[in-house]
């Protein structure tokens, strides 16, 4: 391919930034951009600063026990996310300024109205070290569990909550990809929902390793103290578009931000539908920026001739820039 053949294709890419959630965490993740990129330590700085601990020892040389709680490992994931996203704006500014809209998966929101100005880093810190404790609240209060669902369409799934619903408190969580889908709510009505997808013809059934049933009614009470930090946190309109999890639409205005913010603890994650909504628009070129590539196999399940490139290590992020 010559260069201009190569400068058509790259002029008729057009570019989304997507960002993880809880579950990616990992010792050592941002490690090799914090020792590498200055930019990078000051975004650690910054929030061991903001949190009052050393966020950077927890996420390097912390145990992973202690990284999985949840009020710590959603900071610590959005602050790496961040760090790397910094490294690229300094670094290879043409992506970052070719990339017309974001996404988040649940706390990878968060990211994503960071990426587009839409809150600053220290407030999103903030929001999310208090949604993490939050949550954990809820979770010690309401025991509840969450399970993923795979081999079975949607309304299939949707039915058997319908159906288990009298019971207890259940629902559908994670919309993530065609044939998965993850429920959300009390273990016992849970483990009856699980028993009637075998049943029915589910491939498989998996209980997650989570400490409760986020995105469920069982979250209702973190999203209502969510709701006050959130009420009382400066937004700004968007630089671009972003997705919000709970209606798979652009949110662009600073009080439709907030109110997406809140009632996305306790409302289904429509990601399939969200990335679905994207391709639609156009959108043929994704950057998964963050710990993990869970965003990366998702996408080859939603659509497998989209090309997304994760950029979680110093040596994707060098093949990066090298390809750029």
């Amino acid at each position: 391919m010559g260069i201009l053949d190569h400068q058509m294709v790259e002029n008729m890419r057009k570019t989304a930034l997507l960002f993880p959630g809880q579950g990616t965490q990992y010792v050592g993740m941002g490690k090799d951009f914090y020792t590498h990129f200055n930019e990078a330590r000051e975004i650690f700085n910054q929030a061991t600063d903001t949190l009052g601990f050393d966020i950077a020892k927890l996420c390097f040389d912390g145990k992973q026990e202690e990284l999985n709680k949840t009020s710590v490992c959603q900071p610590a994931i959005l602050v790496t996310s961040m760090a790397i996203l910094e490294v690229l704006r300094k670094n290879s500014s043409i992506l970052i300024k070719t990339s017309l809209a974001a996404a988040g998966l649940s706390l990878g929101e968060y990211t994503a109205h960071v990426s587009a100005a839409s809150m600053t880093f220290v407030d999103a810190v903030k929001l999310v070290y208090k949604r993490g404790m939050f949550m954990q609240e809820a979770c010690n209060t309401n025991h509840g569990g969450m399970v993923s669902i795979i081999g079975l369409e949607d309304e299939k799934v949707e039915q058997i909550c319908a159906e288990i619903r009298p019971l207890g408190i259940i629902c559908t969580a994670n919309y993530n990809s065609p044939g998965q889908v993850v429920i959300s709510g009390e273990k016992t009505t849970l483990e009856k929902a699980a028993i009637l997808a075998k049943e029915r013809g589910a491939r498989m059934v998996v209980p997650l390793k989570v400490d409760g049933a986020f995105h469920s009614d069982l979250m209702s009470p973190a999203s209502s103290k969510l709701s006050r930090e959130l009420e009382a946190t400066p937004f700004s309109k968007p630089n671009i578009p972003v997705v919000a999890n709970i209606h798979a639409r652009y949110v662009t205005e600073p009080d439709e931000i907030k109110v997406s913010l809140a009632k996305q603890l306790n409302s289904p994650v429509r990601w399939h539908q969200s990335i679905c909504m994207l391709i639609k628009d156009g959108f043929n070129q994704f950057y998964e920026i963050g710990p993990g590539k869970s965003l990366s196999g998702i996408m080859k399940r939603i659509d497998a001739t989209q090309e997304i490139r994760n950029i979680d290590t110093l040596e994707a992020f060098e093949n990066i820039i090298k390809s750029n």
